[in-house]
């Protein structure tokens, strides 16, 4: 008989190496290969008897009827919004985010609503099981947020055979919340919690109840220092939906960002604010991430940028400062991508005669709002120069377009929705593409077909 084959899995990334090294060879992390037993290897694989064994798979048409998954909305709308319209039935949902951000804060909310009836009456039977703190405390918190008689079960379990023992006795729970899959331990596998191996058989066999018994699962998952979900990559494929919940610490306000959704649409957000009862749904974003000014500043510029279907209008703040000849001017931004910076300060040196290389430039987006939309460019680019010139946007105008290499302005997409909600925050401009000049909008449209063109608007030649 064989012996089995030692191997090493990386914690970081999952990768396996037949040889411990120093240095996981794909994630480039230190210190991470842990051994662990491997699989018996064999010089020929065996070839499945057909004749016995097996059974057959039914196949259906892709024009089969199917009904639409049963959904259970919280009434958070916020948290539905994310999810596409509530927890569906027998899903896994995995949820993560920076220690602190409110995951568990958020989850003991839905969980005392639904196990209260809310919103339609029914109240459901829900299930919390916490493997980092014991009961009590989690029923501190809970009161602390003003939800101490909510029909919530808890538990403080990390043994994944005894959670669902205990949850196979009679019904099973509608909703089932485990906080953390890093911290659950199955006795099928040998290994520490949190390991590799150990949270993706853990995970495995919480998914696979949830499936059977038609049970709403959520997960709650830790992150690493670059914000990733840590464990397998595996874990991630394995359910249904993922959100990450972000924000800063520091700020009070948190954003819920569905990365992937089996049963409904990816990008959407909800956003909340972290108040002393807890997270309270902020439906109005927009006014968030403004500044109420009544006079124009310089460097400052409204964006509306897109959240799935959500516009949300944020303010984009630009600061240049002049250096001496020979000092090195350094580059800070926050809430955007640093190398997209370097590429418009490119492209207003090259193709517009503007020279930052003796200046330096600080980029903020307000309220610790994080921009990914290309369509920020413009946005970006008239902050920076209505900094180096000193000369204020207007302050019932609001900037949007993607900016080529070439220095033409790209159209993008949804015009017609930022333009809307620009205009009900009372924006009565757009500098816009030129494509997008002849949309049909409340507003008053300026298009520039090249950034050139947009810089010597601002500069009044």
């Amino acid at each position: 008989m064989a012996k089995p084959q030692k191997r090493y899995v990386c914690q970081a990334c999952g990768s396996v190496s037949h040889r411990w090294t120093g240095q996981c060879g794909d994630c480039a992390e230190w210190n991470t290969l842990v051994e662990e037993a491997g699989a018996v290897v064999t010089p020929f694989q065996a070839k499945h008897n057909l004749q016995s064994g097996g059974r057959t798979v039914q196949l259906v048409g892709l024009d089969a009827d199917i009904a639409l998954p049963d959904r259970m909305a919280t009434g958070i709308a916020e948290l539905d919004r994310a999810l596409g319209g509530g927890f569906v039935q027998g899903s896994a949902t995995l949820i993560g985010g920076d220690p602190g951000i409110g995951k568990s804060t958020l989850l003991l909310q839905a969980a005392a609503r639904l196990a209260s009836g809310a919103p339609d009456g029914a109240a459901r039977r829900v299930a919390y099981v916490s493997g980092e703190e014991a009961a009590d405390q989690v029923r501190l918190r809970a009161r602390r947020l003003g939800l101490g008689n909510a029909p919530v079960q808890l538990a403080a379990a990390t043994s994944t055979r005894d959670i669902l023992t205990t949850l196979s006795i009679g019904a099973a729970p509608d909703l089932l919340v485990i906080d953390s899959i890093q911290t659950m331990h199955s006795d099928l596998i040998e290994g520490a919690p949190g390991t590799v191996s150990q949270v993706r058989a853990s995970a495995q066999e919480l998914i696979r109840f949830a499936k059977e018994r038609g049970t709403a699962l959520v997960l709650v998952g830790h992150v690493t220092k670059d914000g990733s979900i840590a464990g397998p990559r595996v874990l991630e494929h394995m359910v249904d939906t993922v959100l990450a919940f972000e924000g800063e610490r520091s700020h009070q306000y948190r954003i819920l960002r569905a990365i992937k959704n089996r049963f409904g649409g990816t990008d959407e957000i909800g956003v909340f604010s972290m108040q002393s009862e807890g997270l309270s749904e902020v439906a109005n974003p927009s006014a968030l991430f403004l500044t109420h000014r009544d006079e124009g500043v310089t460097g400052a510029t409204v964006f509306p940028a897109l959240e799935g279907t959500r516009p949300v209008l944020v303010e984009i703040q630009a600061l240049t400062v002049r250096l001496a000849s020979g000092a090195t001017p350094r580059r800070a931004v926050v809430g955007w991508d640093s190398g997209r910076l370097a590429m418009i300060l490119a492209v207003l040196e090259a193709r517009c005669g503007l020279s930052f290389s003796s200046a330096e430039v600080y980029l903020n987006v307000a309220g610790g709002y994080r921009v990914q939309d290309p369509a920020a460019d413009l946005a970006v680019a008239a902050a920076l120069v209505s900094a180096l010139s000193e000369r204020p946007v207007p302050v019932d105008a609001v900037a949007f377009g993607e900016i080529a290499l070439s220095g033409e302005i790209r159209p993008v997409a949804h015009a017609a929705l930022r333009l809307k909600e620009a205009g009900k925050l009372g924006f009565e401009r757009a500098l816009v593409p030129t494509a997008m000049a002849k949309e049909e909008s409340a507003l008053t449209l300026s298009g520039f077909r090249t950034l050139a063109q947009f810089v010597d608007h601002m500069l009044g030649r």
